[in-house]
């Protein structure tokens, strides 16, 4: 499926005015459909790049804890271009009402609209404490963490060409890449990044390494800690809220990943020579 089309554009520059074309990321809606049991609804329409629909679907389910276990998805199948309808076991259905979204969420917006935000607190499958006792989780070396933001460009073939879309992508602590995703919207491109996990019928391994291309908003660590993803880079900033929702998850959060530098928001004991 297309991400991207070429459109008309004037392009003004010191040296004058030309005529020329360029690339624009596309951005289309899609319908979440979901049935449980006797109970089937459009559980959210949000703004997203076409492409991994399916993916995003039961990412999006899992982050919104509609689903608990990928074994709850009885079918995902998409639509027509621009809708998934997805079977989920009977179980789900009282949460599907908490998790109804009554508006199009835009491709910045993760979490708007949502009826009930209780169940977005539940990290009962967070990362743990952070101890680098914990043999459970993994420890990033500084030399790593320099080299993920220009892994994950390397992987961005549709923003190489457009500027105009986010990445998320999952990556081992030896900086191996191991999915990536774009989207227009961020929290898409996360929900892409474990939804495709989740068809794969298991969630992102203990050890791995969670790379975005901008801020680390709160519905961005949000879908991290739900999918115990223990260790969260950005290029940006975080929020305040984010660094509250990771410290909560023991998770690690480093922000401004970039020009041979870092900083550590919480979690410093799985870094490397830091603790």
């Amino acid at each position: 499926m297309m991400k991207a089309q070429e459109t008309d554009v004037v392009r003004v520059r010191a040296a004058g005015t030309t005529s020329a074309s360029d690339w624009v990321a596309i951005e289309r809606p899609l319908e979440i459909r979901v049935r449980a049991g006797e109970t089937e609804r459009v559980l959210s329409t949000t703004m997203r790049t076409p492409g991994d629909d399916r993916a995003l679907a039961a990412g999006f389910l899992y982050a919104e804890r509609v689903i608990r276990h990928p074994r709850q998805l009885c079918a995902v199948e998409s639509v027509g271009d621009d809708a998934v309808m997805v079977q989920l076991d009977a179980a789900a259905a009282a949460d599907i009402e908490a998790a109804q979204r009554p508006f199009v969420t835009s491709g910045a917006c993760g979490v708007c609209g949502r009826k009930d935000l209780r169940a977005l607190f539940d990290l009962s499958g967070a990362p743990g404490d952070g101890s680098p006792r914990d043999p459970r989780w993994p420890r990033l070396a500084p030399a790593v963490i320099h080299a993920l933001p220009s892994g994950l460009r390397a992987a961005q073939a549709t923003f190489a060409r457009t500027g105009g879309l986010h990445a998320a992508g999952l990556f081992t602590v030896d900086g191996v890449a191991r999915a990536v995703h774009e989207d227009v919207g961020r929290h898409n491109a996360v929900d892409k990044l474990v939804g495709t996990f989740i068809l794969d019928g298991r969630l992102p391994d203990a050890d791995c390494v969670l790379v975005v291309s901008g801020r680390a908003s709160f519905e961005l660590v949000q879908k991290a800690a739900v999918a115990a993803i223990p260790i969260m880079v950005a290029v940006g900033a975080p929020s305040s809220l984010a660094v509250e929702v990771a410290r909560d998850a023991g998770m690690t959060l480093l922000g401004f990943v970039r020009d041979g530098g870092f900083n550590i928001y919480c979690g410093a004991a799985r870094i490397v020579g830091v603790a």
